[in-house]
């Protein structure tokens, strides 16, 4: 936590606070009221679809736009106030990363410091420190055209830590990367979490759920949903409840055949999207019940009276997917103030 330039003794706020924050171009409102704050050494992740206002806040908060109203903090200085102190502040990984191919690693990383303002031997140390963080040195001399794509990621996020800042901005780290290029960058992130406060957007949710410690979901330029990940499964989950929504559950049934099963289950009111096949321990079942069907107890009564013997039943919790589609769709709404945490 950092004290707040120009505000009272004991007023402290987290490394980032954006507060009612608006931003219209022209007609076109792209974000409406959004607040949060983000703790240092946390990770945040910014889900939503295209539009929902994500790239936007990201460019408020390095600041290279400004905000219609409202008010973005960064490390307690404000974005409006003080832009050029907030860039220096802040580590910035765009979507579409401003590489030079014609340059090599070491060249285009030496004049990023140079751009930076980093001095004489200051310069070299930080050049070696983004190298050896980003897993650049075998590829330290080679041209930046001949790298593939997980590589110039990492020459970016060189690029972003150059000048070893608080905050990190990342705008869609892993888009376009294979697998196994996921897998390195989502490891590296983590690793930077751990020492600096770390904002990325994505339209990966499993990236999400890897690397966040925080998830916030904005539709339409506001806030859908923001917490942990499993706080907001956990208020989605009763709050589906409470609106009449499906709970998903898992069987393994003995007794019967899949087909026979398929066709008892059938008959169980409020099931739908059913999946029945055969497994190594007995029959296996998916399947959603509404609300009006019952619950677990529903279940095991059914299966007593089919003369089944139930092997397992559990009930799938909601995962992030299913929070993404269902807020941004509007299939569901979370109370107020549920999904919402004040600032400080």
């Amino acid at each position: 936590m950092v004290l707040a330039e120009g505000r009272n003794p004991g007023y402290y706020l987290s490394m980032i606070e954006v507060r009612d924050l608006a931003k219209r171009y022209g007609p076109v409102e792209a974000v409406k009221g959004v607040s949060f704050t983000v703790g240092e050494g946390q990770v945040l992740g910014f889900l939503g679809p295209n539009g929902a206002g994500k790239s936007t806040i990201m460019k408020i908060l390095t600041g290279c736009r400004f905000p219609s109203s409202g008010e973005a903090l960064v490390d307690g200085i404000s974005v409006q106030d003080n832009p050029v102190e907030v860039k220096r502040r802040t580590g910035y990984l765009p979507e579409n990363v401003p590489l030079y191919g014609e340059l090599s690693v070491l060249e285009y990383l030496g004049f990023i410091a140079q751009a930076r303002g980093i001095p004489g031997e200051g310069r070299r140390r930080a050049m070696e420190r983004s190298v050896a963080l980003c897993g650049l040195g075998r590829v330290r001399a080679q041209r930046i055209d001949t790298l593939s794509r997980g590589f110039r990621q990492r020459v970016g996020l060189a690029q972003a830590i150059m000048h070893d800042p608080r905050v990190l901005i990342l705008d869609e780290p892993c888009s376009g990367l294979d697998p196994n290029q996921i897998i390195e960058i989502r490891s590296l992130i983590r690793e930077l979490g751990r020492r600096k406060t770390v904002i990325l957007s994505t339209h990966i949710l499993q990236e999400v759920e890897a690397v966040c410690s925080e998830v916030l979901i904005l539709s339409e330029g506001r806030i859908a949903a923001q917490g942990k990940p499993g706080e907001i499964a956990g208020t989605m989950q009763a709050e589906a409840a409470s609106q009449g929504s499906r709970e998903a559950w898992e069987l393994v049934l003995k007794g019967a055949g899949a087909a026979v099963v398929e066709k008892l289950l059938g008959e169980l009111p409020g099931v739908s999207g059913l999946r029945v096949g055969a497994g190594h321990e007995g029959v296996e079942a998916v399947f959603c019940l509404d609300k009006a069907g019952g619950s677990g107890d529903a279940i095991f009564d059914w299966a007593v009276s089919k003369g089944l013997k139930l092997l397992k039943m559990n009930r799938k919790d909601i995962s992030l997917e299913d929070m993404f589609v269902k807020l941004t769709t509007g299939q569901i709404s979370l109370k107020a103030g549920a999904e919402r945490r004040p600032p400080p």
